[in-house]
């Protein structure tokens, strides 16, 4: 048994407070991503995508397009973020808007363009509808066959395709004649509710077109005037 020295108690050194330490955060910095493709795995459904417009020929691609005129969007990269947002099932074309500004592997796709709704609704409805309905069956059919996706899961209950094709153990067994026209019934009854969609879309534009007010000289005039009667107020 050991005694205090002079008959004093040993006093207990008190705990320091520490403050807690975080790893630095500013979300108004400015961020500098030099290679947004390093964002994106390996096995990812978007490489896949990639991979596949990239092997048409140009001339194919543009011999839909007229020579002068206004320059449009690089077909390739309308393929590209089209079959992405239907592999990920969106296909709506505000949708698909909505997908190339937040989506970082639609951003990578179309190189951070950002075409709007009306011009992917008119690319995929008019100018490019037979070859997107040949693509679109044959990235689903390449999908499956690579294990990227079940015909279950992306048909019937909701689930998104899964971006890691390493995720899945299984190996798919050789598909049946009965499995094979399943399948292609059910590819073909998504492209129809796409083109019912297409189709909706482009009449709600074009109603929202004509109650645009037109842009006239007039019009200019009037909008300045009562800008510069509200200055004055």
């Amino acid at each position: 048994m050991t005694l205090p020295l002079d008959g004093k108690e040993e006093k207990t050194p008190a705990k320091r407070n520490l403050a807690p330490t975080f790893k630095p955060y500013d979300n108004r910095q400015v961020q500098m991503i030099y290679d947004i493709e390093s964002l994106i795995r390996e096995h990812h459904v978007a490489r896949v995508v990639d991979e596949m417009v990239e092997a048409i020929p140009d001339k194919q691609l543009f011999s839909h397009y007229k020579g002068g005129g206004r320059s449009s969007y690089h077909p390739k990269m309308m393929l590209k973020i089209i079959l992405y947002a239907y592999s990920q099932k969106v296909y709506s074309c505000r949708g698909i808007e909505k997908l190339v500004k937040e989506n970082i592997p639609a951003m990578w796709l179309s190189a951070m363009q950002q075409p709007d709704f009306r011009t992917i609704n008119e690319f995929r409805g008019g100018r490019m509808k037979v070859l997107m309905d040949e693509l679109f069956e044959a990235m689903i059919l390449k999908l499956i066959e690579e294990n990227y996706i079940t015909m279950e899961n992306y048909f019937l209950d909701g689930t998104k395709i899964e971006a890691n094709a390493n995720k899945y153990s299984f190996v798919w067994k050789k598909s049946t004649s009965k499995f094979e026209a399943k399948l292609r019934d059910k590819i073909q009854e998504t492209l129809q509710y796409i083109q019912e969609l297409t189709q909706l879309e482009a009449g709600t534009a074009q109603k929202e077109a004509k109650e645009e007010p037109e842009i006239t000289e007039q019009n200019l005039e009037a909008i300045a005037q009562q800008l510069e009667e509200k200055s004055k107020s």
